[in-house]
């Protein structure tokens, strides 16, 4: 049985806590490796190490650490075939998706090569009589990303590529579902010319989390996952003084308006309602379409594309739109939560339970669902699915369907699908939701804008990736300077002003 390592100090160490965890193959259903457990004596280790080597890397010019992060993005496209398929073994989605899920980590790498920029205070010569002021930005020291199984590769590089660029050390601690890739990229980061100590992946449970959110040298935290452990790492480590923007859960609406491209709506809600099986906090869980006239089109419509999606296992190729589940008690989940729904009263159009896929009848797959005349009193209205199901909520008028995703606890992604530009304006004008998309059905802003979600969705101040990462990152220090030609005999008893 092969075993995976943790990733400290720029080298693979095994796990000494006697604790693992199984690493399956889902779409065998198979346990394909164990991965440690950390307990907090090696947690303790790797961020001394971390903290170790920080210092050199803080004093390393941002030029010097901008070229490393080149050498990564070349280093990444060089082994994209390796790594999708690493990821594609462990989590299960198609190589494609697993391709794309490594290339939008790529991005954020790519812009944070610009940290040079990103990284310049203000200056203001003359403030006051022989006086000058300036700011800096310099890294916090330590820092930590706690990330999720859906995207293995994409999440990680998007905590800590601008984490490290702009001085940071970084421990990672990735979802022990699927861990291989996380090691992949910090042995790539190594081979890229980051120096031992400065990136280390510690794999773990609940025990590694709790020993991250109260080590005195972690300044600050990233999380991306479900809505209450989100709740649980914001204020457990906001209470020990730390930095922490958390991401949790999603229910994405589509709204859907009687001049819509009905082939353009219905291309957008397959892929992305059930794009990677639905285990994406930026999938179109919600379809709500406009008008009884429009509902009825849209489901004709989707019924049949819908129920010729190929499901199966990566190793299919180009026969599958979609892979297994991530593990057993996914596929479990999403098909009690289907029963519910019919139980509930919504009418289940097309029903994906009893699926099986031919030669991996073993593997956790389910098939995809669609649902019509879905409430909100509904459990599969209000819960995060995390698998191939689409809900279609339907409105009588726009102001409804408005209302049906600004009244949804969760705010991380919205889209309209119109023709009319004075819709698609109030709609982004008025809607509280942190990502919005018109004519756009997954609205993941590209690497130099910010990715974050309102309401309960997402908790602190700054968001992933974009400016806002290298602000999340740093702190500011101000100098106020003087050098006096002369001296001025006796002292000021009033606060110093720039008069």
């Amino acid at each position: 049985m092969n075993e995976i390592t943790h990733f400290i100090n720029g080298e693979h160490v095994k796990g000494t806590s006697g604790r693992f965890a199984d690493v399956y193959n889902p779409a065998t259903g198979q346990v394909e490796s164990k991965v440690p457990l950390a307990s907090r004596a090696e947690l303790d280790a790797a961020i001394a190490n971390a903290k170790e080597a920080q210092v050199g890397w803080a004093n390393v010019n941002p030029q010097k650490r901008a070229r490393v992060m080149m050498k990564f993005v070349e280093l990444l496209h060089r082994d994209m075939d390796k790594l999708a398929e690493a990821l594609s073994r462990e989590h299960g989605k198609t190589i494609p998706d697993a391709k794309g899920d490594v290339i939008r980590g790529l991005e954020v790498a790519e812009f944070s090569i610009g940290v040079p920029h990103f990284l310049k205070g203000e200056y203001t010569a003359g403030a006051a009589t022989g006086i000058d002021i300036y700011s800096m930005r310099q890294p916090l020291g330590v820092v930590a990303g706690i990330t999720p199984f859906n995207f293995p590769a994409m999440i990680p590089m998007w905590k800590f590529c601008p984490a490290i660029a702009a001085g940071n050390a970084f421990i990672l601690k990735p979802s022990e579902r699927d861990p291989s890739v996380p090691n992949m990229l910090a042995e790539l980061m190594i081979e890229a010319g980051l120096p031992k100590g400065v990136l280390n992946v510690v794999h773990g449970d609940k025990e590694a989390v709790d020993g991250i959110l109260d080590h005195e040298d972690i300044h600050a935290i990233g999380f991306v996952g479900s809505t209450p452990i989100a709740e649980y790492i914001y204020s457990r480590g906001s209470a020990n003084g730390k930095r922490v923007q958390c991401f949790g859960g999603a229910k994405n609406h589509m709204i859907i308006m009687p001049d819509a491209d009905m082939n353009q709506v219905v291309d957008a809600l397959v892929g992305a309602g059930y794009g990677a099986a639905g285990e994406r906090c930026m999938a179109i869980s919600v379809a709500v379409p406009v008008g009884k006239e429009t509902a009825d089109k849209l489901v004709a419509a989707l019924k049949d594309r819908v129920e010729a999606l190929r499901v199966g296992p990566y190793t299919a190729g180009d026969d599958v739109d979609f892979g297994p589940l991530v593990t057993k008690e996914a596929q479990e989940r999403v098909r009690g939560l289907v029963d519910q729904g019919v139980s509930e009263g919504a009418t289940l159009v097309v029903d994906g339970r009893d699926f099986v896929a031919k030669g991996s009848e073993d593997g956790f797959f389910i098939g995809p669902c669609l649902f019509d005349n879905v409430t909100e009193e509904m459990e599969i209205y209000k819960q995060e699915i995390f698998g191939p199901v689409l809900c279609i909520a339907r409105a009588e008028t726009y102001e409804e369907g408005l209302r049906l995703a600004m009244e949804h606890e969760y705010g991380n992604g919205v889209a309209i699908f119109t023709r009319d530009g004075d819709t698609a304006r109030d709609f982004t004008f008025r809607i509280n939701v942190g990502m919005v998309g018109v004519n756009v059905p997954i609205p993941v802003p590209l690497a130099y804008y910010t990715f974050g979600g309102w309401k309960r969705s997402g908790f602190g101040d700054l968001n992933q990736h974009g400016p806002d990462a290298f602000r999340f990152y740093t702190k500011t220090k101000t100098v106020t300077s003087r050098w006096p030609s002369g001296t001025k005999e006796g002292a000021s008893f009033t606060i110093p002003t720039m008069e």
